[in-house]
């Protein structure tokens, strides 16, 4: 884990699922490992760090043992993905209450706009490596 960048995401969020699928499209180097909020793997992490393991509020980013949520989550990984979307790291110099107040306004509306599903999305066997269960 160490060495790793995880990636814990709300399984039955549409708008997380699609997050994921554009960061496997643009993580050419297959830095990042992925796991759902809901899984196994997920629900440890949440425990063991003493995070809210069922209301799922925020997407995780697990760095060099650092956790990071809410905004400063999607703005860490954007970093590492290929293409013009690592210029979105920028933003990270936006003051984090600012950047939090859109994250959690987007992640309060985020199953009205996106829809949910009613279990995890599974991904392809080709894909299957980089999921922890």
């Amino acid at each position: 884990m160490k060495t790793r960048k995880i990636i814990l995401f709300d399984g039955i969020c549409n708008l997380c699922n699609q997050s994921v699928q554009f960061v496997i499209e643009h993580d050419k180097k297959n830095e990042f490992l992925f796991a759902s909020l809901q899984s196994d793997f997920g629900q440890k992490f949440l425990k063991e760090n003493n995070l809210d393991a069922e209301n799922f509020e925020s997407m995780i980013y697990i760095e060099d043992e650092k956790i990071y949520t809410k905004s400063s989550a999607p703005l860490k990984i954007s970093k590492h993905l290929d293409g013009i979307i690592s210029t979105l790291s920028i933003f990270i110099v936006v003051p984090k209450p600012i950047r939090d107040f859109v994250y959690n306004f987007i992640a309060k509306n985020r199953y009205n706009w996106f829809g949910k599903n009613d279990s995890c999305w599974i991904p392809t066997k080709e894909l299957n490596a980089r999921f922890l269960d």
